[in-house]
């Protein structure tokens, strides 16, 4: 018996990445997965690798119409929707003063309309299912600063916010909304970054699979009692740079 038995989950930028790899845990946990992406390509592959147990729908999480027509492809094919994980996501890079304003547009509306856009949508399939959960993917970015990535930080710091403000108008229904935030993960995207860069006290970076077994305890029914609830995977990235104690004898 999986820990989401039967559960109809949607996955928003899921076709490769750290998506790919929530949808791959759930279906090994017994969920039923919505794969939505722009990657036509490489959704349909994996949708096909994953069998009868999901289906890919292609998805620009920015319009309101495709919203709409996610959720209604989920139920149609499955017959309900108990939960969605709102992980599409994108990031520029440029100096404040250079920033341009197009790619701050572009960001925001990806990463924090579509989250928006994505709970107005889905909410009311949830509640018809008799309640669920919705898993949003913000950042260690969420809780701190980080020079350059201006409108990336804004973007999820918002997503923080809109979790717990959500989180407390919907818990009376019987839908939770929690945040997690990722720190340094192991991608072809990150493969080239200097480990000076981001001192994390465990010493490496997290794997894909490391998020999605979080994403998976918020999507089950471990989590029952989890709403407006932030966890950080960072391998303690946002506590502090790591540091050996010193001698007792160099303290005074």
């Amino acid at each position: 018996m999986g820990r989401v038995n039967n559960k109809v989950i949607l996955v928003t930028g899921a076709a490769r990445g750290i998506g790919a790899a929530h949808a791959r845990l759930l279906v090994a946990e017994g969920a039923k997965v919505v794969i939505t992406d722009i990657l036509h390509i490489e959704g349909e592959a994996l949708a096909a690798q994953l069998g009868e147990s999901a289906i890919y729908v292609r998805q620009d999480v920015t319009q309101s119409g495709e919203w709409t027509e996610v959720i209604a492809s989920a139920e149609r094919r499955f017959g309900a929707l108990h939960g969605l994980v709102n992980n599409a996501g994108i990031a520029n890079v440029a100096p404040l003063e250079e920033f341009p304003l197009d790619q701050w547009h572009k960001t925001i509306a990806v990463n924090l309309t579509g989250v928006f856009l994505g709970m107005q949508a889905a909410l009311p399939a949830i509640r018809r299912a008799g309640g669920g959960s919705i898993v949003n993917v913000s950042s260690v970015e969420g809780l701190r600063g980080s020079a350059g990535l201006h409108a990336y930080v804004a973007s999820k710091f918002g997503v923080r916010g809109i979790t717990k403000s959500a989180a407390l108008e919907v818990a009376a229904s019987g839908v939770r909304v929690n945040s997690i935030h990722p720190g340094l993960i192991a991608t072809p995207m990150t493969a080239s970054f200097e480990s000076s860069l981001f001192p994390v006290p465990l010493g490496r970076p997290a794997e894909p699979q490391e998020v999605s077994q979080a994403v998976l305890f918020l999507l089950s029914d471990e989590s029952s009692y989890l709403t407006g609830s932030e966890i950080v995977i960072d391998g303690g990235l946002t506590i502090g740079v790591p540091r050996k104690c010193p001698a007792p004898e160099n303290i005074f």
